[in-house]
């Protein structure tokens, strides 16, 4: 008589252990990327200062929240699109498919860890930022929601990229873009923007992690935060749609 199969492992409980295998395995190997993501974004902030006047203006405030959400997308979009494309064609997904733990907690645990990474370097970029284009702290909390939210929204969208690429190239090519494309329409002022590229970067998940952390430089009251938190609103709700995206289509790799 076969023995019985164990019970399929439920899925918070695999979520914890694939975030902490994740976080573990990527500690030395991406510390040193992450570094280069924060010299990123503090020199864009320090380029784009020879030309943005310090104070709460529009342009300042573009540029000190554009790049501290840079570092989030720099990691979520382009390492994780890379991460998962390399897995695709090295055969690494068969590993995760032998084991008895959802497909969603797979994608979700190592959004996760690789998210946590970025939670320095935003910090660090934001405060300098606000140092250097003399900005308040006083809304710096509010990145402790940001990162989570724009995060996940972003890893979502790095990682369906990088399961549905045909090869690791391609893969490589789309987070980069990804990333470029967070650059360009989240540090520059959407009012500087033509009307067809406005319309580009609303589509921009990372665009509403900007506008949230944007918000808290100026103005005040009900109406202020009420904004802040419907831009927080929109990244949960992308986040959401984009990591079910990406567990359909890992599935969709590690069947084939």
């Amino acid at each position: 008589m076969p023995a019985a199969l164990a019970p399929r492992a439920r899925m918070w409980p695999a979520f914890a252990a694939v975030y902490r295998a994740q976080l573990s395995r990527a500690r030395v190997a991406r510390i040193p990327l992450l570094f280069v993501a924060t010299f990123q974004s503090v020199g864009i902030m320090i380029m784009m200062r020879g030309v943005v006047h310090a104070g709460a203006g529009e342009a300042a405030r573009s540029v000190v929240a554009g790049s501290s959400v840079l570092v989030v997308a720099f990691v979520a979009l382009n390492l994780l699109a890379q991460y998962f494309g390399q897995l695709r064609a090295s055969g690494g997904l068969d590993h995760y498919a032998t084991l008895p733990v959802p497909p969603a907690s797979v994608v979700l645990g190592t959004a996760a860890a690789y998210a946590s990474f970025t939670v320095p370097g935003t910090l660090v970029t934001a405060l300098a930022g606000c140092v250097l284009f003399h900005l308040t702290l006083a809304g710096l909390w509010v990145l402790l929601l940001v990162i989570p939210l724009a995060g996940a929204a972003l890893s979502g969208l790095g990682a369906a990229l990088g399961l549905l690429a045909p090869r690791l190239e391609i893969a490589t090519l789309f987070g980069q873009l990804g990333m470029s494309a967070a650059l360009l329409l989240g540090v520059l002022p959407a009012s500087h923007m033509p009307a067809p590229i406005g319309w580009v970067r609303d589509l921009l998940p990372s665009t509403y992690g900007v506008e949230a952390y944007a918000r808290t430089f100026g103005g005040s009251g009900a109406t202020h935060w009420a904004a802040v938190f419907g831009d927080l609103s929109v990244c949960a709700a992308v986040g959401v749609v984009s990591l079910a995206l990406a567990t359909w289509a890992y599935r969709r790799a590690a069947v084939r």
